[in-house]
């Protein structure tokens, strides 16, 4: 009688094909998912390159030939002081055309204003960025009648009249203080007035991101191995944050691109003869328009490209960051 004998099973070799499964982060996830979204590109891109025209303005209207506050009365009809010319007096020295009583080149003031524009979105988004995570980390960690506090100054500062505290504000502030003076100072405060009155936003998104992460197991780990709080807040629950505060970053730099002009257009931004996109549609408004149309398409057409570029790649990135989304 045969006994019946036990092969012990072989493995098999790995197939040369089969590569190891790697986790992949939030940010390659982000990415990946980024680069298949063409409306994200394109976004980006003209984003990009704003902040590359308004970085290098000097040079491009030096290659242009052209000034942003120089007048030029020789390319205005003398009858009835408009660009010479259809269409604003476009031409291959005036890309853009003129402007109507003064011919200054549309292009520089457009280029120049685009440097306003960016830099006080910039500067005020940077404070409410720095005062809303700083503020959201506080009352969403530390929590009771300090937490409470902060929630009821958030909401406090979000019905608050921003528009009109604006304008009297600076309506009223002297030719100079803490140092500075003209433009210089009217940016200041613009940057201040926005940026601090906008903190709010972003405070509410870190608060409530907080009081989720705050009782997830990592948290309570640190806190057992006798981490404090700001360490907690600083090295534990604020690199969970980057990508959310990322996301309504971008969704706020555009807002504000729009308070300013909005601020210039009711002539509380700079002053003239420096180049705003809202001061060039406040005069454009004024009834030259009607004869001169492209004198208000244009600085209206940089602000809508602009603003929907930055809407359109804050949203691409909130979907990009959403953990519960394919890709």
């Amino acid at each position: 009688m045969a006994v019946p004998v036990m092969v012990e099973p072989t493995e098999r070799p790995p197939s040369p094909s089969a590569r190891p499964v790697a986790g992949r982060s939030l940010w390659r996830i982000a990415w990946s998912r980024l680069r298949k979204d063409k409306v994200a590109l394109a976004s980006g891109a003209f984003v990009l390159l704003v902040v590359l025209v308004a970085v290098f303005a000097p040079a491009l209207t030096a290659l242009a030939g052209t000034t942003p506050d120089e007048p030029n009365y020789d390319l205005l009809n003398p009858i009835n002081a408009m660009p010479a010319g259809s269409f604003g007096g476009i031409s291959a020295d005036h890309i853009l055309g003129v402007e109507p009583l003064n011919g200054r080149d549309v292009f520089a003031r457009v280029v120049y204003g685009a440097r306003i524009s960016l830099l006080v979105a910039a500067l005020a988004t940077l404070l409410s960025v720095v005062l809303g995570t700083a503020m959201g980390l506080i009352s969403g960690y530390v929590g009771g009648w300090i937490g409470g506090l902060i929630a009821r100054l958030m909401d406090l500062l979000l019905a608050f009249p921003l528009l009109l505290f604006a304008i009297a504000i600076v309506a009223v502030i002297p030719d100079s203080a803490f140092g500075l003076g003209g433009n210089t100072l009217r940016l200041f405060i613009l940057v201040f007035i926005i940026g601090f009155f906008s903190w709010p936003y972003i405070g509410r998104i870190v608060r409530g991101q907080v009081l989720s992460l705050k009782e997830k197991d990592f948290v309570a780990a640190a806190r057992g191995t006798g981490a404090g709080p700001i360490r907690i807040m600083v090295h534990e629950l604020l690199p969970n944050l980057v990508a959310p505060i990322l996301v309504y970053t971008t969704l706020l730099i555009p807002t504000n691109i729009l308070f300013e002009a909005a601020l210039s257009y009711l002539g509380v931004g700079v002053r003239p003869p420096t180049a705003s996109w809202g001061d060039m549609l406040a005069t454009a408004a004024d009834g030259l328009f009607r004869v001169d149309p492209m004198f208000m398409i244009v600085p209206g057409v940089a602000i809508f490209l602009t603003v929907l570029a930055f809407n359109l790649l804050g949203d691409a990135l909130r979907d990009a960051f959403d953990p519960r989304g394919g890709g």
